[in-house]
């Protein structure tokens, strides 16, 4: 038989059907609209069709041509790169060579394993499908070494794959085309051998990005991008206090500028629809919306932390309990008290929000970036009341997310003014909407106290956390025993030996105001908290930072280690000039384990100025090291713009903050010199999207201390910091 024969292998549609549904329902997966090859060739139409789909994951063509079908999305997080590594590394090709696209939505095929909904989100896009992404290329290799072995009538141990090909110990061999369709009538096998991390070929390899060309010559697609045929532009004006409403709007100025065409009124916005962005936005001033102020009308910042502090005076559900710790820090004679205070944040994702929307009388069209794409199409389904098949979601890669993403009411206003529309609509928010109208990152508030002995050491050690529960509204289900796991991260689970432990949290909501994840809300709250307090406790007993973390990490050997490692490449134990300082911090968070050191000059008049990090990761084995370099710089960059300057802030009901100017975001004369250093392991991969903006937190605040600067409780840090009086 030749390799023309081989490919007339008989195998039904429903037989093919099945092998694709069961045993992507074994491994997990995601399926989108719109394709990104290899070599930044734009596919818009999703290859369903083709011969050989062993799984959810993976689909091989005539001409050998593998597409990888996505079970994330892009954010800038490098899975378009890391993901395709793993596939590649077990099928045994080029991952220059993979073809990718986007999954659609679909919980029963492509929940993310940790989190079991179909979400980009909580650094897992590495955790979540290391193992199934692996399976699903050893699958498929598999499977066509044994339609080679078949073919030729060998032993298949007496085959290998390599480069796209099956070669037999003989010297014959077949590519991947010629074997699909025999591949394609063999039974799926239930286990498959993976390699082994000495075998890996490619994992633990730099690469450059698969997705960089595309964005270099402009191919790329991201939401805002959608063009439709006879597509209107929408500009939407949205209460500005929380809980208002619309009152009133001139819609004859309005329609009176030329290209617009008309005004859609929604409880508590307004948007005006044109031939044109520039005529929407025109139109929308002309409209010179009114509004209702609603039952905020008086809310400031000052509110909020005065209803914190309260809420923190009572007990809380119980997180963690080992000992009688309240008791012990009551009757110490030695003790250390802080409150720690961190802000409302809001994403500020360099994509302001927008959703494209089409209803027509065959269904919902909804071209978006979104991190749920199952949520996005569960509201549209809400508004329109049309069933699942008819709402089709086109996700496109996003211009950062952060979380902001995570959310659907972009959507929503989107589907709610394109019912009011004939045709095809865009919704773009201005920035000044998209900041004064986000998902707040929720302002906490701590309070900590232990009771030390003669040296110092801690005997007993509680926390008690105060601010909203993001969960309770985004995952009720995630709630056990009245406590938002997300809202304890790094306290409940605080890696040092400090003997009786009590943390409680107390769930106080913002009056109005909605909050949502934050690029690691819990591990990036309760990292500055916990590791500005161990900072605080070191300064007590007269030690070093350093030496102090590592005595109580006698049981957790890879978080002593990264802290000896930043500390050793930052030259810990070298004298500095005046008025600079080094701080230390660790952060654990999403299976790694990282470690930083700042390091800060402060000018006399406060002024704070970080001149370098150094940042240790133990994230176990490093798919792509690229990767992981970029996305600790990415953090670092976050963070320090959130610790230096990041906070929203409430007078009248209203966000104070509107844009850039004074919604800060580093620039890069600030950014200090960052070095990075990748720990070598052998233990399952962790995420590192979220910790690196963690821990830089405070370590930059510890650093402020340590070059004389009084002690940061309270962020943001701001442009100048009190010195320390001597």
């Amino acid at each position: 038989m030749h390799a023309a024969e081989l490919r007339n292998g008989t195998a039904d549609a429903s037989r093919r059907r099945f092998l694709k549904v069961t045993v992507a329902a074994g491994v997990g997966g995601l399926l989108l609209s719109f394709g990104l090859p290899s070599r930044g060739e734009i596919r818009d139409t999703p290859t369903s069709d083709l011969p050989f789909a062993p799984n959810a994951f993976l689909r091989i063509d005539r001409a050998g041509k593998v597409t990888f079908v996505m079970p994330v999305i892009e954010m800038g997080q490098g899975t378009y790169t890391s993901l395709p590594m793993l596939i590649a590394e077990e099928l045994e090709v080029d991952v220059d060579d993979i073809a990718i696209e986007h999954a659609p939505p679909d919980n029963k095929l492509y929940a993310n394993p940790l989190i079991g909904a179909q979400i980009t989100g909580g650094s897992t896009a590495i955790r979540g499908t290391w193992l199934p992404l692996r399976n699903a290329g050893a699958t498929a290799r598999t499977m066509l070494i044994m339609a080679a072995a078949r073919h030729w009538s060998v032993d298949p141990v007496t085959c290998r794959a390599e480069n796209g090909r099956v070669r037999h110990v003989s010297g014959r061999e077949l590519g991947y085309g010629d074997l699909v369709d025999a591949a394609a009538i063999l039974p799926v096998p239930k286990d498959v051998v993976l390699k082994k991390p000495g075998e890996f070929k490619l994992i633990g390899t730099a690469h450059r990005r698969l997705d960089s060309s595309i964005k270099v010559n402009g191919q790329a697609r991201f939401g805002i991008d959608t063009r439709q045929p006879g597509m209107k532009y929408a500009a939407v004006a949205i209460s500005p206090t929380f809980g208002g409403r619309l009152a009133t709007v001139d819609e004859a100025k309005a329609k009176a500028v030329p290209g617009v065409l008309q005004v859609v009124r929604l409880d508590d916005a307004v948007a005006v629809v044109a031939i044109h962005t520039w005529a929407a936005r025109q139109g929308l001033a002309a409209a010179a919306p009114t509004w209702d102020a609603g039952p905020h009308a008086h809310l400031t910042t000052a509110d909020v932390v005065e209803q914190l502090a309260e809420a923190s005076r009572r007990p809380g559900a119980v997180a963690r309990h080992d000992g009688a710790a309240e008791a012990v820090v009551e009757k110490s004679a030695r003790k250390v008290q802080a409150v720690y205070e961190q802000p409302f944040l809001a994403h500020a994702a360099m994509e302001p929000m927008n959703c494209t929307v089409h209803i027509t009388a065959q269904g919902c069209d909804i071209w978006v970036g979104t991190q749920v794409p199952v949520f996005t199409q569960d509201a549209a389904m809400r508004i329109t009341g049309l069933p699942r098949d008819k709402v089709r979601i086109h996700n496109h890669l996003l211009g950062g997310g952060f979380g902001r993403r995570l959310e659907v009411d972009g959507t929503i206003r989107a589907v709610q003014i394109a019912l009011q529309v004939d045709g095809c609509v865009q919704v773009i928010w201005s920035r000044e909407e998209d900041i004064q109208h986000d998902m707040y990152r929720p302002y906490y508030y701590d309070r900590l106290a232990a009771a030390v002995d003669d040296h110092g050491k801690v005997t007993a050690w509680t926390h008690r956390i105060v601010g909203s529960s993001i969960a309770a509204r985004f995952a009720p289900q995630w709630i056990k025993d009245g406590i938002d796991p997300d809202a304890v991260e790094s306290a409940a689970d605080l890696p040092y030996a400090v003997g009786a432990l009590h943390v409680d949290w107390v769930a106080q909501e913002p009056p109005g105001i909605p909050t949502a994840f934050w690029r690691g809300v819990g591990v990036t709250r309760g990292t500055f908290a916990v590791e500005t307090f161990v900072d605080e406790l070191a300064a007590n007993a007269g030690q070093d930072p350093l030496a102090y973390r590592v005595a109580m990490l006698e049981a957790n050997p890879r978080s002593r280690n990264v802290l000896q490692l930043a500390a050793q490449r930052s030259g810990w134990d070298a004298p500095l000039p005046s008025g600079q300082g080094r701080g230390i911090a660790l952060c654990i968070g999403f299976g790694s384990f990282i470690a930083m050191v700042a390091q800060v000059t402060l000018g006399k008049d406060g002024s704070v100025t970080p001149t370098h990090v150094w940042c240790a990761v133990d994230c176990g084995i490093a798919v792509n090291p690229d990767t992981i370099r970029a996305q600790m710089e990415s953090g670092i960059v976050f963070g320090l713009s959130a610790a230096l300057h990041g906070e929203i802030t409430l007078q009248d009901g209203r966000v104070q903050q509107s844009n850039f100017g004074d919604y800060r975001v580093l620039r890069i004369d600030e950014v200090p010199a960052i070095d990075v250093l990748l720990v070598k392991s052998l233990e399952a991969p962790g995420g590192t999207g979220e910790p690196g903006t963690s821990c830089v937190m405070p370590a930059l605040t510890n650093a402020i201390f340590a070059a004389g600067g009084e002690r940061v409780r309270k962020l943001p840090v701001g442009e100048r910091v009190r010195l320390a009086e001597h």
